[in-house]
C-alpha cells in the first residue's frame, strides 16, 4: 500500500486510495472481511482513535501551532485511517464518495444559503426571517454540534 517517492510525489484522488485499497486487501486475501458492518465498524474505531487525541487538549487554534511534530503525525496517520476506511467503504457499497460528496456540498449550499449570513457564532445558529414568527426558526451550522435553543428576537 505504500510506495516509493515516485508514488508519494503524485495527486492523490479518491479514486487512487480506492484503487490502492482494494489492491491492499485483495493482496492479503481481506475481502472476506470488508463488508459493510465490519468496515463501518473498524471506521467507527478509527474515530475513537481520532478523538482520543483531542479529548483533553480542550480547544486548540488552527493548524495546531502549539503541537509537537510527533502529535501532528500521530493526528495524520489517524485521520488517515478513517480516510482509508470511509474510501474503502464506499467503494464496497458502491458510491462515489467524490460524486456524493459534491453532491452533498451543492445541498449544503441550498440549506445554508451564504446570502443569509446572520450567523450568530456563538450558539451555532443562523436567523432565517424577518418577522418574529420566520426569526424563530432555526438554523444550525452542519458543522456544529452544541444543543442550541433558537435566538429570541430582538
Amino acid at each position: 500500500m505504500t510506495g516509493g517517492v515516485e508514488e508519494r510525489d503524485q495527486s492523490v484522488s479518491l479514486d487512487l486510495l480506492k484503487q490502492k485499497m482494494a489492491n491492499f486487501a485483495k493482496e492479503r486475501d481481506w475481502d472476506q472481511f470488508h463488508s459493510p458492518r465490519n468496515l463501518l465498524l473498524a471506521l467507527v474505531g478509527e474515530v475513537g482513535e481520532l478523538s482520543e487525541i483531542f479529548q483533553w487538549k480542550g480547544e486548540v487554534p488552527k493548524g495546531l501551532p502549539d503541537w509537537k511534530e510527533e502529535e501532528k503525525v500521530h493526528l495524520g496517520e489517524e485521520l488517515s485511517d478513517v480516510l482509508l476506511y470511509l474510501v474503502r467503504l464506499s467503494d464496497i457499497c458502491g458510491i462515489d464518495l467524490g460524486k456524493a460528496a459534491l453532491r452533498k456540498v451543492e445541498l449544503n449550499a441550498i440549506k445554508y444559503p451564504a446570502s443569509k449570513k446572520n450567523f450568530n457564532t456563538s450558539n451555532g445558529t443562523a436567523r432565517t426571517g424577518t418577522t418574529a414568527v420566520e426569526r424563530t426558526k432555526t438554523v444550525v451550522h452542519p458543522f456544529n454540534v452544541q444543543s442550541v435553543a433558537a435566538p429570541k428576537p430582538i
